[in-house]
């Protein structure tokens, strides 16, 4: 009987499946004591291929792949949540790598009680060795793109909100319920809520770390940040109290944004205004950017990483309020 059951929401990832298999293979917990569960979303790659292949090299790490008819992560998960047996539940995506001893740590501090849900802290890393990937992987960790979320770039270990991907004891799924699956992103910040209302704690420990691979260029970046901005809002729905700061600038600056333009179309002159607020708020990031930039990557990253920076304001605040505007007069 597994002690640990790592669930792997899991849909066309051929390209990357193999580094995390091989690391989990690598881990400092016993492999005996661990199942590795992917929760496909019938890829249509070769995906299933390369698991396969590995599964047959390296029998003595168990692997099992069930199928996610659904296609979305919080599915992929309730679904291996329900074909695991271990007494703790370590969830990892697909794209990521943890380092050697991230079970091992996860599990030592479940058993101390340091949380309900512990995890620790994103690696962030470039798809490719494109200048713009390498901005983004840049941007994914900078202050003025995250705010406070601290799992991007802390050295200190916390109690805070939210950790990427988090490990549970099994027990606290049947006391508190599974991910909803109504929200197809922020189901792990929702779930983290309810952690906290019924009186637990989300752990962060630095030591705990994940290489995450960032996203390759503008285009996919919007689409990520759209997808987060339009999903945080239907969680919100249901947890008005769980906005933070960083989560309501971007869509108040796309709101004025959106007025400035409707005022111009009456009284031209206020296109001036508009001008200015976008003049003022980009030269902004870029001198935050650049006063920031400890490791002086010069004017052209910093350029990158202030336009991606400026997607992720955005495309969030966008997403947002389109999910509100649909929410409020849709059906």
């Amino acid at each position: 009987m597994p002690e640990v059951s790592i669930i792997i929401p899991c849909y066309n990832e051929e390209k990357t499946i193999l580094f995390l298999l091989q690391s989990l293979f690598e881990q400092t917990y016993r492999l005996e004591a661990m199942e590795v569960i992917i929760s496909d979303g019938l890829s249509t790659d070769h995906t299933r291929d390369v698991i396969s292949r590995f599964s047959q090299e390296h029998p003595e790490l168990t692997l099992k792949v069930v199928n996610n008819q659904k296609r979305d992560i919080p599915s992929a998960f309730n679904i291996g949540l329900a074909n695991a047996a271990g007494e703790f539940i370590v969830r990892l995506d697909a794209h990521s790598v943890p380092v050697k001893n991230y079970i091992e740590l996860c599990v030592s501090d479940l058993k101390a009680g340091k949380g309900d849900n512990v995890g620790g802290v994103w690696d962030i890393r470039p798809s490719d060795d494109s200048w713009m990937a390498g901005c983004i992987s840049i941007a994914a960790a900078h202050r003025l793109g995250v705010g406070d979320a601290k799992y991007r770039y802390t050295s200190e270990a916390a109690e805070v909100d939210t950790v990427p991907f988090g490990s549970y004891r099994r027990e606290l799924f049947e006391r508190i319920g599974v991910f909803d699956e109504k929200l197809l992103t922020n189901e792990d910040y929702e779930f983290n809520t309810r952690i906290r209302k019924n009186g637990g704690k989300i752990w962060l420990n630095p030591a705990i770390r994940t290489i995450y691979f960032s996203r390759p260029d503008l285009i996919s970046l919007a689409r990520q940040y759209w997808r987060y901005g339009y999903w945080k809002w239907r969680m919100l729905k249901d947890n008005p109290t769980t906005l933070r700061w960083r989560q309501a600038l971007p869509p108040l600056f796309v709101s004025s944004i959106i007025l400035w333009l409707v005022a111009a179309c009456f009284l031209p002159v206020l296109s001036l205004v508009l001008a200015a607020e976008v003049v003022f708020y980009a030269a902004a990031i870029f001198s935050g950017v650049t006063w920031l930039d400890k490791s002086h990557q010069g004017i052209k990253t910093n350029l990158g990483v202030s336009l991606a920076i400026m997607c992720m304001h955005f495309f969030w605040g966008a997403g947002f309020l389109w999910s509100m505007v649909k929410s409020i007069f849709g059906r």
